[in-house]
C-alpha cells in the first residue's frame, strides 16, 4: 500500500518526487463545482522539463569545454563528455532528492558535485575512452565550474521557473490555514494550498481557504484537483481518508502527515500540532543514524582546526576585553546533554556586575549591559571561541541547540511544550535555530527556537552539520551581528 500511494511514514526518507498528470475530471461536491485546471497542469509539466534541461546544460557546458581543452583530439571527446555529464547529472539529481529541501540549493549542489567528482575520477582510470584521461587540475576546475553554474541555476529555477506544488489538506481547517499562512510568509516555499477537505467546516465567504468537501468526497476531489501532495492531519478521520485515497492511488499524489510537511517545506516543527508520538521518529527503525563516534570525530576535527586558526587572534581579544574592568573569561553554568550541568566559557562581553546574584536575566539583542568591546565581539561571535574547549572536553558539540541556563530551563519547561526534549543531544556553538532565530528573550521566542531545534534533532547528519557550519561562516562574513 505504501508503494502505491507514496505515503510518508515516520522515520522514512522524505522527498517530493511528484509525478505529472495528463487530465482532470470536473465533479461537484457539497461545496459546489470543482473545475480541473489543465493549463496549470501543462505549465507544471513544462516547468519541470525546463528545470531539468537547465540543470543538464549547466553540467554539460563546462564538462564539454574542459574535456575538449584537455584532449589532443577535441572531436573524439564527445563520448567521454557525454559519460561525465551523465554521471554528474545522476549524482546531482540524487543529492537534490536526499538533502533536506530547507537547506537551500547550494548544499545538494555541493554534495552532488563532490560525489560526481569522486565517481568521474575513478572512471578516468578504468574506461579507455578518448578524452577520459583528464588531468587532476582539469577535474578540479570542472567540479568548481559545475557547482558554480548549478548553484546559480537552481536558485533562479526555484524562484522563477519551478511551478508551485499543489497541496490539498485533509483534516481540520485550522491546520490548512496554518499551512497557507506560513507558505504566504515564506516566498521561497514552492507550495500553494488548494483548499481543505473537512467534515466539520463550512465554506464561508470570509474563509481564507475554500472547503472543497468532506472525506466522503475525497476521491472525487482528488480526481478533479489533481494535487501533488496531500497533507493528512492526524485524527479519527485519517483511516477513512486513506481508504478513499486508495481508490485513486493511480493519480500519482504523495501523502504526508502535517508535522512532517512543516519539516520538509519550512524547516521547523509546529509545536501546536506536535504529539508525543512524533518522537517515535527519532528512534524509528528506518531513521538514519548519526553515530556518536562520527559526531565526536567531526567535533574534534572542527574544534581543533578552529583553535588552530583562532590562536593568533586570542592575544588581541584579551587586550580588547581588558579595556573594561573584570574577568577575561566568563564562566556560566548551563544545561547539557541529558540534563547534566557543565561550565560554559566565553570571553566576557558584559559589565562585571551585569547581573545580581540569584537573579538571572535574559540577554537581549540591544542589551545595555554589553560593553563597547563586548558589542564588537558579539557581532563577530568571537566571544564564543572559548567554547571550543567545551567541545574538546565533550560537554558541547559544534552543531546543536544552544545550552540554556538551569534557571531558565525550569521556567520554560512549564510554559513551552516539549522543551525538555532539547537535552536529548549535546548543545552546540552554532545550530539550525541560531541561524533562523534571534535571541530568545521570553517563552514565545524560546518556543520558536525549539521548533527549529526539534527539526535538527530529527534530521541531523554529517551533511546537515557541514551545511550549518558553512552557513554560519557565511553569515559571519556577510551578515555579522545576526
Amino acid at each position: 500500500m505504501r508503494a502505491d500511494l507514496g505515503i510518508w511514514t515516520e522515520g522514512e526518507e522524505e522527498g517530493l518526487a511528484v509525478p505529472m498528470h495528463e487530465s482532470g475530471l470536473a465533479v461537484r461536491t457539497r461545496s459546489g463545482p470543482i473545475a480541473p485546471s489543465i493549463p496549470a497542469l501543462v505549465d507544471r509539466i513544462d516547468a519541470r522539463w525546463v528545470a531539468e534541461l537547465g540543470r543538464a546544460i549547466t553540467i554539460a557546458v563546462p564538462v564539454l569545454l574542459l574535456t575538449a581543452a584537455d584532449a589532443s583530439s577535441p572531436a573524439a571527446t564527445l563520448p567521454a563528455a557525454a559519460l561525465v555529464t551523465a554521471v554528474w547529472f545522476v549524482t546531482i539529481r540524487s543529492a537534490f532528492c536526499a538533502v533536506p529541501f530547507t537547506l537551500g540549493p547550494a548544499v545538494p549542489a555541493a554534495v552532488g558535485t563532490l560525489t560526481g567528482l569522486v565517481v568521474v575520477s575513478a572512471l578516468t582510470f578504468w574506461i579507455p575512452l578518448p578524452g577520459m584521461d583528464l588531468q587532476a587540475s582539469t577535474l578540479a576546475l570542472m567540479a568548481v565550474s559545475v557547482f558554480g553554474l548549478l548553484a546559480v541555476w537552481e536558485a533562479v529555477s526555484r524562484r522563477q521557473v519551478a511551478a508551485k506544488r499543489r497541496v490539498l489538506v485533509v483534516g481540520t481547517s485550522s491546520w490548512a490555514r496554518d499551512i497557507a499562512e506560513t507558505a504566504e510568509h515564506s516566498p521561497d516555499a514552492p507550495f500553494t494550498v488548494l483548499g481543505v477537505v473537512d467534515d466539520h467546516a463550512r465554506n464561508d465567504a470570509d474563509a481564507a481557504l475554500p472547503v472543497l468537501g468532506g472525506v466522503a468526497d475525497l476521491s472525487e476531489i482528488v480526481e478533479a484537483q489533481r494535487p501533488d501532495l496531500i497533507v493528512l492531519a492526524e485524527g479519527n478521520g485519517s483511516e477513512k481518508a486513506l481508504e478513499s485515497l486508495l481508490d485513486v492511488a493511480s493519480s500519482g499524489f504523495r501523502v504526508i502527515g502535517v508535522t512532517h510537511f512543516f519539516e520538509h517545506a519550512f524547516g521547523w516543527v509546529p509545536l501546536q500540532h506536535l504529539t508525543s508520538g512524533w518522537f517515535m521518529s527519532i528512534l524509528h527503525l528506518h531513521q538514519r543514524t548519526y553515530s556518536r563516534f562520527a559526531k565526536r570525530v567531526f567535533d574534534i576535527v572542527v574544534a581543533g582546526l578552529g583553535m588552530l586558526f583562532a590562536a593568533p587572534l586570542v592575544p588581541f581579544i584579551v587586550l580588547f576585553v581588558r579595556r573594561t574592568p573584570g574577568r577575561i573569561i566568563y564562566r556560566q553554568v548551563r544545561v547539557g546533554e541529558s540534563g547534566r550541568l557543565f561550565t560554559m566559557f566565553k570571553f566576557r562581553t558584559m559589565d562585571e556586575d551585569a547581573e545580581a546574584p540569584g537573579t538571572p536575566v535574559y540577554a537581549e539583542e540591544n542589551d545595555t549591559r554589553v560593553t563597547p568591546s563586548g558589542r564588537v565581539l558579539r557581532r563577530t561571535h568571537l566571544d564564543e571561541l572559548p567554547q571550543l574547549w567545551n567541545v574538546l572536553k565533550g560537554e558541547m558539540s559544534i552543531v546543536g541547540p544552544r545550552p540554556e541556563r538551569p534557571e531558565f530551563v525550569r521556567i520554560l519547561e512549564t510554559t513551552v511544550p516539549f522543551q525538555a526534549r532539547r537535552v536529548l543531544i549535546k548543545p552546540g556553538i552554532t545550530g539550525w535555530a541560531q541561524l533562523r532565530c534571534d535571541y530568545a528573550s521570553d517563552s514565545e521566542s524560546a518556543a520558536d527556537r525549539l521548533s527549529y531545534d526539534l527539526w535538527y534533532l530529527r534530521h541531523r547528519n554529517l551533511t546537515v552539520d557541514l551545511a550549518i557550519c558553512v552557513k554560519t561562516f557565511s553569515a559571519l562574513l556577510f551578515h555579522p551581528g545576526r
